[in-house]
Order: C-alpha cells, then structure tokens, then sequence
C-alpha cells in the first residue's frame, strides 16, 4: 500500500488522557518506526503533546470525535499541525485488537496511507458562535418545558385557561396567572383582567378560570413563572452575544433572511452550522449530504435499499426543517407549491424534507456567489411544464382517485 504522508500521529482521545502514536522513517530510511505515549488533557499537558509531535517532525494528526473531549485537544494543535477529526464509525479496528494504544497506532497507520476522510470542522469563530446557538436552543427548549409543565399544574388544579385562550403566557394569561398566585380566586374577577382578543370571551372564561386552584398550586406556579422569567432572560443574553460574533458575517445573515420560511434566527443557525465559507464543500451536492438532507444511496446484487437519509447535524436538520414549515405557509411562494406538490404524492415528512433540502442548496449558492434568494413564483411549474404534460399528470391524479375524466377542449 502505498505511503502518502511521512510523518503522521494517531491520537485515542478521553476525558482525562490521550494516547499518541507517532509514525516516521527509521534513520536508515529503510523501514518505518513508531513510538506511544499517554499525556493528560490539561491544558500543560496538551502543550507537552505538541512539544513531543514536533520533536518528531509530525506533519498530520488524526483523531476520533469523541463526544466534547476532542475539542480541547484539536484546539492546541490546529495552529501548529494538520489536524484530522474523523468519525469513529469510519475507522473499525480488526475485532479482537481494541486498546488505547492499538487504537492510536491504528489511527496514524490509516492515515499515513490516507485512508481517513475528515469530518467538517469549521474555524474557531464559527465553532464559538455553533457553541451559543446550540446552548440558546437548549434553553428555549428548557424554557417549552417549563411552560408545558405549568400548563400540568393549572390542569391539576382544574384551571382550564388555554381551552379558552391561544397561550397560558399571553398578556392576559401571565395578569391571571400572577393574580392566582396572589390568592384571587373568584373568577369574575380573574376573567376581566382579559385583553384584546380575550375580552369577547370573558364568559367563556370565567367558566374555565372556576376551578379548585390551592395555596400549594399557587407555589409551584410562582416558581414555574419565575423560572421561565429566568430563562428569558438568558435567552437574551445569549443573543446578544451571538449578535456579537456575527457582526463579521452580517452579510450572510441579511442574505439568508431573503429565503422564504428562514428567519433571523434560523439564519444564525445555518450560519452556525456550515459556516460562511463555501469553498469546503466542492458542491452543493456536498453540504445536502453531509447534512443529511439528501436521500441515502444503499446497493447490493442490483438492488435498491431504503433510500432513508443519513444521520447529520441534528441542530441544523430542526432549523430547516422548522423553516421549511414556514415557507409551506408562505403564499405566493415557489417553496410552497413545491411543498405542496411533494406533500400531495409523498407525505408530509418526505415534503418537509426535501423544502429542505432546496433551502439548504439555496443558502450554499447564496453565501457562495454572495446574491439574494430568486424567487421562481408560484407558477413556476406552470411555465416550465407544457400544459399537455400538466393535463395528463392531473388527469393520472383523477383517475386515481377513483374518477373517469373526459376532457373536452376549450374553444
């Protein structure tokens, strides 16, 4: 097999050690040599790791994902080597020979031979900004089940508000909710602390606001209110600081916001995720696949296996899919028809996906040519498809249904 790179280090990354193998050429030149070492993850022992991968002129380095623990390790030698991050999934040892050190010295044998495919790694700005969307995420999801779960108790306690009302913290919903907690009970008075919308509803109210609320309930509520406060708060600051590290990218963020269904803040996850420079995926073939956002090719004896998508980045997948939602509901939209169209023949979850999959190609030829989002309209299909070729696809629609069509020209 033939030998690519000279001097190479496989690293088996821990929480608390690393194990490195270092390959190179023996002084005679004749054979190869190799030698390990186990080091600590501080940060002084990671300096000692450098210092050692130096000495033996390594020039490439190779190391599993493993969880958060190579972050730290793949962060103090970017600047100094050529750093591999590789999925573990793509380098199975032979069964039987699973040791820290055989793991490392499997690792650096597959990579003199380049054998090993990297796995995306954006620089360290757009890894800093991924790392505050992702915790911002955490915390409007923690923030969905600190609603859901005061929503419980105002059940428990027979409190029917959102039966009547779109959200139990609505203005109106958050003065009757303090009001409770207050000790108000009687809901004649609860019910007219309704506003706008709420106020042709008051009867309605005063019904579901009847119900068995108790000091206890009126405790936990109080909490629950007071938590969410909290998380709102730091949803906030977050944001602020992810407005920080966006500054530089500002541009993406204004071109990604022209897409149909991608608001300000499902751009700054896409920014996030994939980063602003295109130029690390050749194609826009490249960034589907590597998210997951294109249908798996699996073949054997000629035959065609499930064409299920393969597993990507689960923060950037929720994104567009929740944008590609919102751009079905968009009217006037080429998303939409195209949404509707696949939803009518696929289902909605093959729908989802491949809206998608457009938003996605879409936001690489955007942030690689630097161009706003080209609306195609709604009779996209219309002027591109000739109106024989539309006749006959709806009349295969009809007929399917259950209906015998007869088609009679118009003069």
């Amino acid at each position: 097999m033939d030998l690519l790179v000279e001097r190479v280090a496989g690293l088996d990354v821990h929480r608390d050690t690393v194990m490195a193998c270092a390959r190179f050429p023996s002084d005679t030149g004749r054979r190869r040599e190799s030698e390990t070492r186990e080091y600590g993850t501080t940060t002084a022992e990671l300096r000692h790791l450098a210092e050692w991968l130096g000495d033996h002129g390594v020039t490439d380095v190779a190391m599993e994902a493993t969880g958060v623990y190579w972050v730290p390790v793949y962060a103090a030698l970017e600047d100094s080597f050529a750093v591999m991050l590789v999925n573990a999934a793509h380098m199975k040892n032979v069964p039987g020979r699973k040791t820290d050190v055989a793991d490392a010295a499997w690792i650096a044998q597959l990579i003199e031979h380049g054998l090993l495919r990297a796995s995306f790694v954006p620089p360290p700005d757009i890894r800093q900004l991924r790392s505050l969307t992702r915790y911002r995420r955490t915390l409007v999801n923690e923030r969905t089940r600190a609603v859901q779960r005061l929503e419980k108790v105002l059940q428990d306690a027979g409190i029917k508000l959102t039966s009547v009302a779109s959200s139990v913290l609505s203005k109106s919903g958050r003065d009757m909710l303090e009001a409770l907690v207050a000790g108000v009970r009687d809901p004649e008075v609860l019910a007219e602390l309704a506003r706008g919308r709420l106020r042709p509803k008051i009867a309605a109210l005063r019904e579901a606001l009847a119900g068995r609320f108790d000091h206890h309930h009126g405790a936990i509520v109080a909490e629950g209110l007071a938590h969410i406060d909290g998380l709102e708060a730091s949803i906030a600051r977050v944001s602020v600081e992810i407005d920080r590290l966006l500054e530089p990218h500002r541009w993406a963020v204004e071109l990604l916001d022209t897409i149909p269904g991608v608001d300000l803040r499902t751009a700054e996850v896409i920014i996030a995720e994939i980063g602003v420079d295109m130029t690390v995926f050749p194609t826009a073939g490249h960034l589907a696949s590597w998210a997951g956002l294109c249908p798996g090719n699996h073949q054997s004896a000629g035959k065609r296996g499930s064409g299920t998508t393969r597993p990507g980045s689960p923060w950037l997948r929720k994104a567009l899919v929740e944008a590609a939602l919102a751009a079905a509901r968009t009217r006037g939209s080429y998303l939409a028809v195209r949404h509707a169209r696949i939803r009518a023949r696929r289902g909605k979850q093959r729908a989802a996906i491949a809206t998608a999959h457009v938003i996605l190609v879409a936001a690489w030829h955007m942030l690689n040519d630097r161009v706003p989002f080209v609306e195609l309209g709604p009779d996209y299909y219309t002027r591109h498809h000739s109106p024989e070729a539309e006749t006959r696809r709806l009349l295969r629609r009809l007929e399917a249904l259950g209906h015998h069509v007869r088609i009679d020209s118009a003069a």
